[in-house]
């Protein structure tokens, strides 16, 4: 695909934090064009001085292809392709911002992961609500973190859409030598994955920080599997999915690398900071904070249990000792182990 000839470009990547600007550095890579926009006027004019993002992704310079804009009407109005890279609490917002803006079938797409906040609703069907059924929509998902896209890393990740050219189209914009790019009609799925895997990392995280070692983190992140995957067959979502880069793949990244927000305020809880202290010292956006609240939410409205989210919630909003939550989940009715989806864990 060319950037000169394809309806495709310039993609506008809406974000300028280090996933979205990573994203926009991975487009161009490959010779496409590609304009970045933030909400930070003095971050973005501090992009266009070093050509880089300092603040996320310090000593990398972008693609000739890749420019700052800060101009959102213009940046909308032109784009040929939108990507948005924003915390799940301001997805909305954004999409209501771009609806008035947007030429019509232009497609969209985003690395957001999680719910919508107060609803529960899952992206993908707030973005079809809000933008209607001119536009097709995809979501990118799986096991990446942003410098090491930016650095230009092996990486595996997975673009879901219903719109299979779109999908393909993206994905082709995407794949390099590097950046393998695989695509899926679940949209479900993928959403499902790469939402519950941050509640289950702040787990792991906590498991950590009190110290209870390996054997415990792998028992947190296979029955944390099990949740999901009770979870996705409530919903109608493909098994298969949860068993790919978006399922397993994301979630064992999230739970094991400390690279991960969810992990880092895991062990800064596990360690004894309060919840306030432990998302200072983490200093960014934690998706798995709103997403316990929602995903519990879902679980209960579908009649499952999910008892490793649940203590996560509890520990977060309910003022739960670490140590007391983890005895709750060991002190759990003995079972056979092969009932990940059955309704009970």
């Amino acid at each position: 695909m060319s950037s000169q000839t394809s309806p495709f470009f310039p993609t506008v990547v809406i974000g300028a934090g280090a996933w979205g600007t990573a994203l926009a550095i991975a487009i161009a890579r490959n010779g496409h064009e590609v304009w970045l926009w933030g909400r930070d006027e003095k971050h973005l004019d501090e992009m266009q001085a070093t050509h880089s993002n300092e603040r996320y992704l310090p000593g990398l310079a972008f693609p000739e292809t890749l420019r700052i804009i800060p101009n959102f009407e213009q940046a909308i109005t032109e784009a040929k392709h939108i990507l948005i890279s924003v915390p799940s609490i301001a997805f909305s917002e954004i999409l209501q911002k771009i609806k008035p803006l947007i030429v019509d079938g232009v497609p969209v797409s985003w690395a957001t992961k999680g719910l919508t906040p107060e609803t529960g609703r899952f992206l993908f069907d707030t973005a079809a609500e809000v933008l209607m059924e001119s536009h097709p929509l995809a979501i990118i998902s799986g096991p990446s973190f942003a410098a090491e896209v930016a650095k230009d890393l092996p990486t595996a990740v997975t673009v879901a859409s219903l719109d299979e050219t779109f999908a393909q189209q993206l994905a082709s914009a995407m794949h390099s030598s590097t950046l393998r790019v695989y695509t899926t009609h679940d949209v479900l799925g993928a959403q499902i994955g790469g939402t519950v895997k941050n509640v289950l990392a702040i787990a792991a995280g906590i498991s950590d920080g009190l110290g209870y070692g390996a054997n415990a983190r792998a028992a947190l992140i296979t029955r944390g599997m099990a949740e999901i995957l009770r979870l996705a067959t409530s919903l109608g979502a493909k098994t298969e999915t949860m068993f790919g880069l978006s399922g397993i793949g994301d979630l064992i990244l999230t739970c094991t690398d400390d690279q991960s927000r969810n992990r880092q305020l895991g062990l800064a809880i596990g360690r004894g900071l309060t919840i306030e202290q432990a998302m200072a010292e983490v200093g960014k956006t934690v998706e798995g904070v709103h997403a316990a609240r929602e995903v519990l939410t879902r679980a209960k409205q579908a009649g499952i249990e999910m008892p490793i989210v649940e203590q996560v919630y509890k520990i977060l909003f309910d003022g739960h000792d670490p140590r007391d939550s983890v005895q709750a989940l060991l002190c759990r009715e003995q079972k056979p182990e092969n009932n990940l989806l059955t309704s009970k864990n």
